[in-house]
Protein backbone atom coordinates (compact mmCIF):
# COMPACT_ATOMS: atom_id res chain seq x y z
CA UNK A 1 0.00 0.00 0.00
CA UNK A 2 1.14 3.56 -0.69
CA UNK A 3 3.05 4.82 2.40
CA UNK A 4 1.37 8.23 2.39
CA UNK A 5 -2.02 6.56 2.35
CA UNK A 6 -1.19 4.33 5.29
CA UNK A 7 -0.06 7.24 7.41
CA UNK A 8 -2.70 9.82 6.59
CA UNK A 9 -5.62 7.91 5.14
CA UNK A 10 -5.51 10.03 1.97
CA UNK A 11 -3.53 9.65 -1.25
CA UNK A 12 -1.03 12.38 -2.07
CA UNK A 13 -0.58 11.78 -5.79
CA UNK A 14 -2.77 13.39 -8.38
CA UNK A 15 -4.52 11.35 -11.05
CA UNK A 16 -2.01 12.53 -13.62
CA UNK A 17 0.84 10.97 -11.60
CA UNK A 18 -0.75 7.53 -11.43
CA UNK A 19 -0.31 5.16 -14.39
CA UNK A 20 -3.50 3.62 -15.68
CA UNK A 21 -1.97 0.36 -16.85
CA UNK A 22 -2.69 -2.71 -14.71
CA UNK A 23 0.96 -3.81 -14.63
CA UNK A 24 2.15 -0.90 -12.45
CA UNK A 25 3.95 -2.16 -9.35
CA UNK A 26 2.84 0.94 -7.45
CA UNK A 27 -0.81 0.19 -8.23
CA UNK A 28 -0.34 -3.39 -7.11
CA UNK A 29 1.08 -2.25 -3.77
CA UNK A 30 -1.66 0.32 -3.28
CA UNK A 31 -4.44 -2.07 -4.28
CA UNK A 32 -3.32 -5.05 -2.20
CA UNK A 33 -6.12 -5.76 0.33
CA UNK A 34 -4.19 -7.34 3.17
CA UNK A 35 -3.31 -6.61 6.79
CA UNK A 36 -0.64 -4.07 5.83
CA UNK A 37 -3.27 -1.33 6.29
CA UNK A 38 -3.08 -1.86 10.05
CA UNK A 39 -0.73 0.49 11.88
CA UNK A 40 0.03 1.81 15.35
CA UNK A 41 -1.82 4.90 16.60
CA UNK A 42 0.06 8.11 15.86
CA UNK A 43 0.28 8.97 19.57
CA UNK A 44 2.00 5.66 20.49
CA UNK A 45 5.75 5.31 20.20
CA UNK A 46 6.87 2.16 18.44
CA UNK A 47 8.81 -0.56 20.19
CA UNK A 48 10.00 -4.05 19.42
CA UNK A 49 7.16 -5.64 21.39
CA UNK A 50 4.50 -3.47 19.74
CA UNK A 51 5.97 -4.07 16.29
CA UNK A 52 5.78 -7.82 16.86
CA UNK A 53 2.17 -7.48 18.00
CA UNK A 54 1.42 -5.39 14.93
CA UNK A 55 2.82 -8.15 12.69
CA UNK A 56 0.67 -10.67 14.56
CA UNK A 57 -2.43 -8.49 14.14
CA UNK A 58 -1.72 -8.17 10.43
CA UNK A 59 -1.45 -11.95 10.14
CA UNK A 60 -4.84 -12.32 11.83
CA UNK A 61 -6.32 -9.66 9.55
CA UNK A 62 -5.10 -11.53 6.48
CA UNK A 63 -6.71 -14.70 7.86
CA UNK A 64 -10.11 -12.99 8.25
CA UNK A 65 -11.17 -14.18 4.79
CA UNK A 66 -10.30 -17.14 2.60
CA UNK A 67 -7.64 -16.91 -0.09
CA UNK A 68 -10.29 -17.15 -2.80
CA UNK A 69 -12.26 -14.30 -1.24
CA UNK A 70 -9.14 -12.16 -0.87
CA UNK A 71 -8.21 -12.74 -4.50
CA UNK A 72 -11.71 -11.77 -5.62
CA UNK A 73 -11.67 -8.62 -3.45
CA UNK A 74 -8.24 -7.69 -4.82
CA UNK A 75 -9.54 -7.95 -8.38
CA UNK A 76 -12.63 -5.92 -7.48
CA UNK A 77 -10.50 -3.13 -6.07
CA UNK A 78 -8.00 -3.15 -8.93
CA UNK A 79 -10.82 -2.93 -11.50
CA UNK A 80 -12.56 -0.08 -9.67
CA UNK A 81 -9.28 1.82 -9.12
CA UNK A 82 -8.42 1.63 -12.84
CA UNK A 83 -11.96 2.69 -13.76
CA UNK A 84 -11.71 5.76 -11.50
CA UNK A 85 -8.37 6.84 -12.92
CA UNK A 86 -9.60 6.41 -16.47
CA UNK A 87 -12.45 8.77 -15.54
CA UNK A 88 -10.00 11.29 -14.05
CA UNK A 89 -10.95 10.49 -10.44
CA UNK A 90 -9.27 8.87 -7.45
CA UNK A 91 -10.68 5.80 -5.67
CA UNK A 92 -9.92 7.32 -2.26
CA UNK A 93 -11.66 8.62 -0.26
CA UNK A 94 -14.93 6.85 -1.20
CA UNK A 95 -17.32 8.88 -3.32
CA UNK A 96 -20.91 7.53 -3.37
CA UNK A 97 -21.55 9.51 -6.56
CA UNK A 98 -18.66 7.84 -8.41
CA UNK A 99 -19.54 4.41 -7.07
CA UNK A 100 -23.10 4.85 -8.29
CA UNK A 101 -21.79 5.72 -11.76
CA UNK A 102 -19.46 2.70 -11.61
CA UNK A 103 -22.37 0.36 -10.85
CA UNK A 104 -24.35 1.87 -13.71
CA UNK A 105 -21.38 1.29 -16.04
CA UNK A 106 -21.13 -2.36 -14.98
CA UNK A 107 -24.84 -2.94 -15.62
CA UNK A 108 -25.03 -1.14 -18.96
CA UNK A 109 -23.16 -1.36 -22.22
CA UNK A 110 -22.06 2.26 -22.09
CA UNK A 111 -18.42 1.44 -21.26
CA UNK A 112 -15.73 -0.91 -22.53
CA UNK A 113 -16.41 -3.48 -19.80
CA UNK A 114 -18.88 -6.30 -20.54
CA UNK A 115 -22.28 -6.21 -18.88
CA UNK A 116 -22.22 -8.05 -15.57
CA UNK A 117 -24.98 -9.98 -13.86
CA UNK A 118 -26.80 -8.47 -10.89
CA UNK A 119 -25.23 -10.97 -8.50
CA UNK A 120 -21.74 -10.12 -9.75
CA UNK A 121 -22.40 -6.38 -9.39
CA UNK A 122 -23.65 -6.95 -5.84
CA UNK A 123 -20.50 -8.96 -5.11
CA UNK A 124 -18.32 -6.19 -6.58
CA UNK A 125 -19.97 -3.67 -4.26
CA UNK A 126 -19.31 -5.96 -1.27
CA UNK A 127 -15.70 -6.18 -2.39
CA UNK A 128 -15.40 -2.39 -2.50
CA UNK A 129 -16.96 -2.06 0.96
CA UNK A 130 -14.44 -4.57 2.35
CA UNK A 131 -11.52 -2.83 0.67
CA UNK A 132 -12.55 0.57 1.97
CA UNK A 133 -12.85 -0.86 5.48
CA UNK A 134 -9.27 -2.17 5.25
CA UNK A 135 -8.14 1.32 4.36
CA UNK A 136 -9.90 2.98 7.28
CA UNK A 137 -12.99 4.23 5.42
CA UNK A 138 -16.67 3.37 5.71
CA UNK A 139 -18.72 2.90 2.57
CA UNK A 140 -22.36 3.78 3.14
CA UNK A 141 -24.22 1.37 0.89
CA UNK A 142 -27.50 3.03 1.89
CA UNK A 143 -26.42 6.35 0.39
CA UNK A 144 -28.98 7.31 -2.26
CA UNK A 145 -26.37 7.52 -5.01
CA UNK A 146 -25.56 3.85 -4.42
CA UNK A 147 -28.76 2.33 -3.05
CA UNK A 148 -31.16 3.72 -5.64
CA UNK A 149 -28.92 2.87 -8.57
CA UNK A 150 -28.45 -0.68 -7.30
CA UNK A 151 -32.18 -1.07 -6.67
CA UNK A 152 -32.89 0.07 -10.22
CA UNK A 153 -30.32 -2.37 -11.62
CA UNK A 154 -31.93 -5.24 -9.70
CA UNK A 155 -35.42 -4.24 -10.80
CA UNK A 156 -34.47 -3.92 -14.45
CA UNK A 157 -31.88 -6.66 -14.93
CA UNK A 158 -32.45 -9.26 -12.22
CA UNK A 159 -32.92 -12.81 -13.53
CA UNK A 160 -33.45 -16.14 -11.79
CA UNK A 161 -30.06 -17.53 -10.70
CA UNK A 162 -28.37 -19.88 -13.16
CA UNK A 163 -27.89 -23.12 -11.26
CA UNK A 164 -25.35 -25.79 -12.01
CA UNK A 165 -26.60 -29.25 -12.88
CA UNK A 166 -26.79 -31.69 -9.97
CA UNK A 167 -24.65 -34.81 -10.11
CA UNK A 168 -27.09 -37.54 -9.13
CA UNK A 169 -26.35 -40.97 -7.68
CA UNK A 170 -26.21 -42.73 -11.05
CA UNK A 171 -23.95 -39.97 -12.36
CA UNK A 172 -21.37 -40.19 -9.57
CA UNK A 173 -21.23 -43.97 -9.96
CA UNK A 174 -20.57 -43.60 -13.68
CA UNK A 175 -17.95 -40.92 -13.04
CA UNK A 176 -15.88 -42.92 -10.54
CA UNK A 177 -16.11 -45.96 -12.85
CA UNK A 178 -14.03 -44.03 -15.42
CA UNK A 179 -11.10 -43.69 -13.01
CA UNK A 180 -8.21 -46.18 -13.01
CA UNK A 181 -6.95 -47.90 -9.88
CA UNK A 182 -3.51 -46.34 -9.92
CA UNK A 183 -2.45 -43.81 -7.28
CA UNK A 184 -4.05 -40.82 -9.03
CA UNK A 185 -7.22 -42.79 -9.63
CA UNK A 186 -7.45 -43.72 -5.94
CA UNK A 187 -7.02 -40.07 -4.98
CA UNK A 188 -9.57 -38.73 -7.45
CA UNK A 189 -12.07 -41.45 -6.54
CA UNK A 190 -11.81 -40.43 -2.88
CA UNK A 191 -12.24 -36.76 -3.81
CA UNK A 192 -15.42 -37.37 -5.78
CA UNK A 193 -17.05 -39.79 -3.35
CA UNK A 194 -16.12 -37.83 -0.22
CA UNK A 195 -17.21 -34.54 -1.79
CA UNK A 196 -20.51 -36.05 -2.90
CA UNK A 197 -21.39 -37.89 0.31
CA UNK A 198 -20.35 -34.93 2.46
CA UNK A 199 -21.94 -32.26 0.28
CA UNK A 200 -18.60 -30.47 0.48
CA UNK A 201 -17.38 -27.37 -1.27
CA UNK A 202 -14.29 -27.94 -3.37
CA UNK A 203 -12.26 -25.68 -1.06
CA UNK A 204 -13.37 -27.79 1.91
CA UNK A 205 -12.25 -30.99 0.20
CA UNK A 206 -8.69 -29.89 -0.54
CA UNK A 207 -8.23 -28.10 2.80
CA UNK A 208 -8.58 -31.31 4.83
CA UNK A 209 -5.66 -32.61 6.90
CA UNK A 210 -5.15 -36.06 8.40
CA UNK A 211 -5.17 -34.79 11.99
CA UNK A 212 -5.90 -31.62 13.89
CA UNK A 213 -3.26 -28.87 13.72
CA UNK A 214 -1.14 -30.69 11.14
CA UNK A 215 -0.60 -27.58 8.99
CA UNK A 216 -1.20 -23.82 9.44
CA UNK A 217 -3.40 -23.63 6.32
CA UNK A 218 -5.65 -26.52 7.33
CA UNK A 219 -9.39 -26.12 6.87
CA UNK A 220 -10.27 -29.20 8.92
CA UNK A 221 -9.39 -32.81 9.58
CA UNK A 222 -10.83 -36.32 9.38
CA UNK A 223 -11.39 -38.97 12.04
CA UNK A 224 -12.06 -42.41 10.57
CA UNK A 225 -14.27 -44.64 12.72
CA UNK A 226 -15.84 -48.08 12.41
CA UNK A 227 -19.14 -46.75 11.07
CA UNK A 228 -17.80 -43.89 8.99
CA UNK A 229 -15.71 -40.74 8.95
CA UNK A 230 -16.22 -37.58 11.00
CA UNK A 231 -15.04 -34.38 9.34
CA UNK A 232 -14.33 -31.22 11.33
CA UNK A 233 -14.57 -28.30 8.91
CA UNK A 234 -13.75 -24.65 9.32
CA UNK A 235 -16.46 -23.45 6.93
CA UNK A 236 -17.86 -20.03 6.00
CA UNK A 237 -20.20 -20.02 8.98
CA UNK A 238 -17.66 -21.38 11.47
CA UNK A 239 -16.65 -24.84 12.59
CA UNK A 240 -19.03 -27.68 11.87
CA UNK A 241 -18.96 -31.46 11.88
CA UNK A 242 -19.91 -33.56 8.87
CA UNK A 243 -20.71 -37.25 9.31
CA UNK A 244 -20.03 -39.51 6.33
CA UNK A 245 -21.27 -43.06 6.86
CA UNK A 246 -19.90 -46.10 5.10
CA UNK A 247 -21.56 -47.10 1.84
CA UNK A 248 -23.35 -50.30 0.95
CA UNK A 249 -20.35 -51.66 -0.98
CA UNK A 250 -16.63 -50.95 -1.02
CA UNK A 251 -16.50 -49.90 -4.68
CA UNK A 252 -18.62 -46.82 -3.99
CA UNK A 253 -17.96 -46.23 -0.28
CA UNK A 254 -16.39 -42.79 0.30
CA UNK A 255 -14.77 -43.87 3.58
CA UNK A 256 -13.20 -46.96 2.00
CA UNK A 257 -11.98 -44.84 -0.93
CA UNK A 258 -10.35 -42.43 1.52
CA UNK A 259 -8.72 -45.28 3.44
CA UNK A 260 -7.35 -46.79 0.23
CA UNK A 261 -5.84 -43.48 -0.88
CA UNK A 262 -4.24 -42.76 2.49
CA UNK A 263 -2.84 -46.30 2.69
CA UNK A 264 -1.28 -46.55 -0.76
CA UNK A 265 -0.15 -42.90 -0.79
CA UNK A 266 1.45 -43.48 2.63
CA UNK A 267 -0.07 -40.33 4.07
CA UNK A 268 -0.32 -40.13 7.86
CA UNK A 269 0.34 -36.42 8.40
CA UNK A 270 -0.54 -33.11 6.76
CA UNK A 271 -2.76 -32.47 3.74
CA UNK A 272 -4.89 -35.42 2.65
CA UNK A 273 -5.26 -34.57 -1.01
CA UNK A 274 -1.90 -33.83 -2.59
CA UNK A 275 -0.29 -34.04 -6.00
CA UNK A 276 1.51 -37.09 -7.31
CA UNK A 277 4.85 -37.58 -9.05
CA UNK A 278 5.06 -37.50 -12.84
CA UNK A 279 5.12 -41.30 -13.01
CA UNK A 280 2.11 -41.44 -10.68
CA UNK A 281 3.83 -43.80 -8.25
CA UNK A 282 4.24 -41.61 -5.17
CA UNK A 283 2.39 -38.83 -3.38
CA UNK A 284 3.97 -35.41 -3.05
CA UNK A 285 3.72 -33.04 -0.09
CA UNK A 286 2.01 -30.09 -1.78
CA UNK A 287 -1.73 -29.66 -1.22
CA UNK A 288 -3.97 -29.74 -4.29
CA UNK A 289 -5.59 -26.53 -5.47
CA UNK A 290 -9.39 -26.46 -5.37
CA UNK A 291 -9.38 -25.99 -9.15
CA UNK A 292 -8.32 -29.61 -9.42
CA UNK A 293 -11.74 -30.63 -8.09
CA UNK A 294 -13.53 -28.57 -10.73
CA UNK A 295 -11.36 -29.97 -13.52
CA UNK A 296 -11.84 -33.51 -12.20
CA UNK A 297 -15.62 -33.15 -12.20
CA UNK A 298 -15.73 -31.81 -15.74
CA UNK A 299 -13.34 -34.46 -17.06
CA UNK A 300 -15.19 -37.40 -15.52
CA UNK A 301 -18.56 -35.99 -16.61
CA UNK A 302 -17.32 -36.11 -20.20
CA UNK A 303 -15.69 -39.53 -19.83
CA UNK A 304 -18.85 -40.97 -18.29
CA UNK A 305 -21.02 -39.64 -21.13
CA UNK A 306 -23.34 -37.68 -18.83
CA UNK A 307 -25.79 -35.51 -20.82
CA UNK A 308 -24.18 -36.81 -24.01
CA UNK A 309 -27.06 -35.42 -26.08
CA UNK A 310 -25.59 -31.93 -25.59
CA UNK A 311 -22.50 -30.45 -27.26
CA UNK A 312 -19.33 -30.79 -25.18
CA UNK A 313 -19.15 -27.04 -24.53
CA UNK A 314 -22.62 -27.00 -23.01
CA UNK A 315 -21.94 -30.10 -20.92
CA UNK A 316 -18.82 -28.54 -19.44
CA UNK A 317 -20.74 -25.37 -18.57
CA UNK A 318 -23.47 -27.33 -16.78
CA UNK A 319 -21.27 -28.90 -14.12
CA UNK A 320 -18.96 -27.46 -11.47
CA UNK A 321 -17.84 -28.09 -7.91
CA UNK A 322 -21.31 -27.09 -6.68
CA UNK A 323 -22.76 -29.99 -8.65
CA UNK A 324 -21.59 -32.34 -5.87
CA UNK A 325 -23.47 -30.40 -3.18
CA UNK A 326 -26.56 -30.08 -5.36
CA UNK A 327 -26.36 -33.81 -6.11
CA UNK A 328 -26.43 -34.80 -2.45
CA UNK A 329 -29.31 -32.39 -1.73
CA UNK A 330 -31.27 -33.75 -4.70
CA UNK A 331 -30.58 -37.46 -4.24
CA UNK A 332 -30.72 -38.04 -0.48
CA UNK A 333 -34.23 -39.30 0.32
CA UNK A 334 -34.21 -38.18 3.96
CA UNK A 335 -35.75 -35.45 6.05
CA UNK A 336 -34.71 -32.06 4.73
CA UNK A 337 -33.22 -30.99 8.05
CA UNK A 338 -30.53 -33.68 7.79
CA UNK A 339 -29.50 -32.42 4.36
CA UNK A 340 -29.47 -28.87 5.70
CA UNK A 341 -27.15 -29.92 8.55
CA UNK A 342 -24.82 -31.80 6.18
CA UNK A 343 -24.48 -28.83 3.84
CA UNK A 344 -24.03 -26.40 6.72
CA UNK A 345 -26.87 -24.12 5.67
CA UNK A 346 -28.35 -21.64 8.12
CA UNK A 347 -31.84 -21.94 6.62
CA UNK A 348 -33.96 -24.60 4.95
CA UNK A 349 -34.64 -22.16 2.11
CA UNK A 350 -30.96 -22.17 1.16
CA UNK A 351 -30.97 -25.97 1.14
CA UNK A 352 -33.99 -26.00 -1.17
CA UNK A 353 -32.04 -24.00 -3.72
CA UNK A 354 -29.73 -26.99 -4.05
CA UNK A 355 -32.52 -29.51 -4.49
CA UNK A 356 -33.06 -29.98 -8.22
CA UNK A 357 -35.72 -32.69 -8.13
CA UNK A 358 -37.56 -32.49 -4.81
CA UNK A 359 -41.30 -33.10 -4.47
CA UNK A 360 -42.51 -29.51 -4.60
CA UNK A 361 -46.18 -30.39 -4.09
CA UNK A 362 -45.85 -32.88 -1.22
CA UNK A 363 -47.79 -30.41 0.94
CA UNK A 364 -50.87 -29.22 -0.95
CA UNK A 365 -52.09 -26.06 0.74
CA UNK A 366 -54.84 -25.65 -1.87
CA UNK A 367 -56.59 -28.84 -0.71
CA UNK A 368 -55.76 -28.11 2.91
CA UNK A 369 -57.57 -24.80 2.53
CA UNK A 370 -60.70 -26.61 1.35
CA UNK A 371 -60.49 -26.04 -2.41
Amino acid sequence: MDRSLKNSGRPTKSSSDVPIGPSSNEDNERDRPDGEALSLPSFVAGSGALDRLLDTARDYARAAASENTLRAYAKDWAHFARWCRMKGAEPLPPSPEMIGLYLADLASRSGPSPTLSVSTIDRRLSGLAWNYAQRGFTLDRKNRHIATVLAGIKRKHARPPVQKEAILAEDILAMVATLPYDLRGLRDRAILLLGYAGGLRRSEIVSLDVKKDDTPDSGGWVEIMEKGALLALNAKTGWREVEIGRGSKEQTCPVHALEQWLHFAKIDFGPIFVGTSRDGKRALESRLNDKHVARLIKRTVLDAGIRSELPEKHRLALFSGHSLRAGLASSAEVDERYVQKQLGHASAEMTRRYQRRRDRFRVNLTKAAGL
